[in-house]
């Protein structure tokens, strides 16, 4: 091995370890950032390093040359834009289109791999053929699947489920045309163009017809799942390139995306299959108030309310969907801050599938600039409500059900935020209208609850106005 070879095994090894600690820092908020950056950096590096590596064999022309330059100045220009535009509430159908983006590069390599006229498919390694199958297989369906995903977060697509006729015999038949073209391209030389791209089109339709039935209010699960499959897919374009690196960060992807995925269905208490199955609410609809049920609601005025969080020790506020589609997380992050100000232990509850993607609500909230932390998840913030003065709900449902602790409903135990344990309870909603699970949240007629019906914003507004008042 030469030195360059050398310096270039080093060079991959070290970026390899840049990616697990970034990973491993992402684990908290208060590091989040700097793994972000270490992340970053060990891809800027490899890009350049693949670079060096094809000047210095001598492998580049002038057209790879070009297509390099524009396709890594392109991708990046778009990335940055993409990522200083957009508002941190679109960023579950953003993080989405990256997912597309990763998949559909996936099955692109596989395809180039088939292509390139260097090859001889004859000598080619039966894994590597695999590895081409399967990258054209998960990133084909990835790619349409969040597509489908993006486009019912950002509301082009109807959040509702969309039924599909016969969705289970044609999921079925589809995987039996992949299992077919995929013997065919093992087998049948001088086909293997012709058979994954149709594995590639069967891949395609899968992702429309298993994304399409999929509830809105499910996504966040759908969005964890379909990023594992970005991983899986991207690590074996790495074992078709031989790409050491791209195998390990696509693998660390696949592998944290099928854990995260596992910890949010667990916490909605549903298997991963029966959301996969969709067809289950979405929580986008508004009910009137009045299908809320016949038991009684006590309604509470803004002034009211600002009054109690005024003079209360100790306060928890517990955000949901609702303040992320009102765009409230500045307002409650300046009303938390005037609770501050008054000496008001003040702490946020974030349940795991709060929002619509993966850390939605922290991000949201960090974008606000709320402490670190204060930001506390389930098991941290659940045994301080009984010490809890107030319990802020805004704009969450499910999640806050005590009926979860029964069984016999939809939610049946489904770990939820005991703000009913709270001495007193706060909801700012807009009507008693069911969340995704479709059932009465019985935390609304509780004994300590009072319900401020408005707009999360308008409503946190209202009460940071009363709070104010009451520091003068």
């Amino acid at each position: 091995m030469s030195a360059f070879d050398s310096t270039v095994q080093l060079v991959l090894l070290a970026c390899a370890a840049l990616f697990v600690v970034g990973l491993h820092l992402m684990n908290a908020p208060s590091t989040a950032r700097r793994g972000n950056r270490l992340s970053a950096a060990a891809m800027t590096v490899l890009l350049v390093l693949t670079a060096l590596t094809l000047v210095h064999e001598q492998q580049i022309t002038v057209g790879a040359v070009v297509a390099l330059t524009a396709g890594t100045l392109g991708g990046g220009v778009a990335g940055w834009f993409a990522a200083r535009r957009v508002a941190m509430t679109a960023m579950p159908q953003l993080v989405s289109l990256f997912n597309a983006v990763g998949g559909g590069a996936a099955a692109l390599i596989s395809l180039g791999e088939a292509l390139n006229p260097a090859t001889d498919p004859d000598r080619r390694p039966v894994q590597t053929a695999v590895s081409m199958i399967l990258g054209m297989a998960i990133g084909g369906l990835t790619l349409s699947g969040s597509l489908v995903a993006s486009g019912k977060l950002a509301g082009t697509l109807p959040g509702r489920p969309i039924a599909v006729p016969g969705r289970s015999w044609a999921a079925g038949l589809l995987g039996l045309v992949v299992l077919g073209l995929a013997a065919v391209l093992l087998t049948a030389a001088g086909a293997e163009v012709a058979a994954l791209s149709g594995i590639g089109l069967a891949a395609l339709l899968s992702g429309v017809v298993l994304t399409l039935p999929i509830g809105g209010a499910d996504m966040p699960v759908v969005v964890s799942l379909l990023n594992a499959c970005t991983g899986t897919a991207v690590a074996m374009a790495g074992f078709v390139l031989r790409a050491g690196v791209l195998i390990i960060a696509g693998a660390l992807v696949g592998a944290a995306g099928a854990i995260l995925t596992k910890l949010m269905a667990d916490a909605m208490n549903r298997s991963l299959a029966a959301i996969v199955a969709g067809g289950y609410g979405t929580g986008d609809v508004a009910v009137p108030a009045a299908a809320g049920g016949t038991a009684a609601v006590r309604e509470i005025a803004a002034a009211d309310a600002a009054l109690q969080l005024a003079y209360a020790r100790k306060v928890v506020i517990v955000p949901g969907y609702g303040l992320a589609a009102a765009q409230a997380q500045h307002e409650v992050v300046a009303l938390a801050r005037a609770l501050g100000e008054r000496g008001v232990e003040v702490g946020y509850g974030i349940h795991p599938v709060a929002g619509r993607m993966p850390g939605h609500m922290n991000v949201l909230l960090a974008e606000a600039d709320a402490p670190y932390q204060q930001l506390l998840d389930l098991d941290e913030i659940n045994p301080q409500f009984p010490a809890t003065d107030v319990a802020l709900v805004v704009g969450a449902n499910d999640v806050t059900n005590p009926a979860a602790r029964r069984p016999g409903n939809s939610v049946s135990g489904m770990p939820i935020l005991d703000v009913d344990r709270s001495r007193s309870v706060i909801v700012i909603k807009r009507s008693l209208g069911h969340g995704y699970a479709g059932i009465d949240n019985e935390l609304y007629t509780g004994r300590t609850t009072a319900m401020l019906f408005a707009d999360a914003k308008k409503g946190l507004a209202a009460l940071l106005a009363g709070v104010r008042e009451y520091a003068t």
